[in-house]
């Protein structure tokens, strides 16, 4: 499976901390980022039983920025799902499905938790590249933190004898497409209050499909041609 970070934004009980600790290490996975976390004492480590070690080197952060630097994918968790195509921003896909999906690439996966309350601000959803939930009942549909943490690691981990063969564009390039968006929306004087969602859109677009390099750089060509055609004036040659 691919690298995986686990990032606990604004943790508030520390047995909750531990218990994902522990499952951590029952999945293969070390690194652990804290963002504003609860103070970690005898309950975290109680709960985190052999996972005591990654406890003991996790990373703790001011802002999920920091928490998910170097990481290809960044990937925000929901146990809300909005209905209706037009509510992008809260549109997760089933945690297998994306672990089947990314299965074989060695590129840093981020997997963004929120608090225990009340998840992760919008802001912070927006800075993700994709969502994923773990489908449950209609009737109570928000997991304990650590359930829902363990579950992802468990699909991330099932899936991991799967291959694929395509090399995905990396995180710099993944961001110069963005950049790219961005500028071509510029270029056609495209509606300024729509700018900031069409552009969450588009990442979280992306961030479904995981553009190969081949098809990165497609893109890319689209863009730089449409680009230099609207700048110009000029038509396709």
């Amino acid at each position: 499976m691919p690298e995986v970070r686990i990032v606990l934004v604004g943790p508030k009980f520390e047995g909750n901390v531990g218990a994902v600790a522990r499952s951590m290490a029952n999945f293969d996975i070390d690194e652990l980022y804290l963002v504003e976390p609860c103070e970690l004492g005898d309950d975290a480590y109680r709960r985190a039983k052999h996972g005591a070690d990654i406890l003991d080197r996790a990373v703790k952060v001011g802002s999920i920025d920091e928490a998910v630097e170097g990481c290809f994918l960044v990937v925000g968790t929901s146990g809300i799902t909005t209905k209706g195509d037009r509510n992008y921003t809260r549109m997760p896909i089933p945690v297998r499905e994306f672990a089947q999906h990314v299965s074989g690439y060695s590129e840093k996966v981020a997997l963004v938790f929120g608090r225990e309350d009340i998840g992760l601000f919008q802001e912070e959803l927006n800075r993700c590249d994709i969502l994923i939930t773990v489908p449950t009942s209609e009737r109570y549909p928000v997991l304990n933190l650590s359930h829902a943490a363990t579950l992802a690691m468990y699909e991330m981990f099932q899936a991991g004898n799967i291959t694929r063969r395509a090399e995905p564009a990396d995180r710099k390039e993944k961001d110069l497409m963005f950049s790219f968006f961005d500028e071509l929306m510029d270029a056609i004087e495209y509606p300024e209050h729509r700018r900031e969602d069409t552009s969450i859109m588009f990442r979280r677009m992306m961030g479904r499909s995981i553009p190969t390099k081949y098809e990165y750089n497609t893109i890319m060509g689209v863009f730089g041609d449409a680009f230099r055609i609207i700048k110009n004036g000029k038509k396709w040659e």
